[in-house]
């Protein structure tokens, strides 16, 4: 996997901990990209001590059930993803906007007890991301651009179509899962699913089921 100028071959390429940043309903996927914009004092030094090590850090949503620790903060979904810093940019007025590209997902092992403002993880990294492609060329291709499209028929939505064709299938499976307007339920299903197939079957599912909700939802408002 690359991720800016960095290579993640390994798992001795990745560190063991890493800083996390708990946003609901927010999917970083591996070779993905996430813009962030940062302005919490805790997680602008988040930011500030990433740039100065290995500037990756975790993303990873809340935990579904609302569970939170004694401190009032939230408990952590099980799985996240590990982004590096690939641009950085301050606005003048006190924010950084950041950008993120996906190396690998990971599992929270324990969260780390530490000085620092932020939340810290140990994590059990997902190796077999750090192959961006493998498993790809079992997507069933014509039945994702199927949903694709009727989604977008059915939210009078355009698309560059041309742009679409060209893409390969681990891009447009990711691409299109992080683009999905779903909640964090289903952000995180996409980002559990075990492999491309699984996750472009998971997006197609979802995607029928809102489809069939919204037309539900129609029927109703005429009756």
């Amino acid at each position: 996997m690359r991720a800016g100028n960095a290579r993640y071959l390994k798992q001795a390429d990745l560190p063991a901990s890493i800083p996390v940043f708990p946003l609901a309903a927010a999917l970083l996927l591996p070779g993905g990209r996430m813009p962030l914009n940062i302005f919490e004092p805790r997680y602008l030094a988040m930011i500030d001590d990433a740039i100065g090590g290995s500037r990756l850090i975790g993303m990873v949503q809340p935990s579904l059930d609302g569970e939170t620790r004694d401190d009032g903060e939230p408990q952590l979904c099980e799985v996240g993803c590990l982004g590096r810093i690939t641009s950085f940019s301050e606005t003048g007025d006190g924010r950084y906007l950041v950008s993120l590209q996906g190396v690998c997902r990971f599992r929270v092992e324990k969260e780390l007890a530490s000085k620092a403002p932020y939340r810290q993880c140990r994590i059990l990294p997902f190796l077999t991301d750090l192959d961006a492609e493998a498993g790809a060329d079992e997507v069933d291709r014509a039945a994702l651009l199927k949903a694709f499209r009727a989604y977008l028929d059915a939210n009078g939505l355009e698309a560059d179509w041309e742009s679409v064709s060209r893409a390969e299938n681990a891009t447009l499976v990711n691409a299109l899962s992080m683009m999905a307007p779903y909640g964090p339920a289903e952000k995180q299903a996409l980002l559990e699913a075990p492999d491309f197939r699984s996750r472009a079957e998971t997006l197609i599912a979802i995607t029928e089921m809102a489809l069939a909700r919204d037309k539900e939802d129609f029927g109703k408002t005429l009756q």
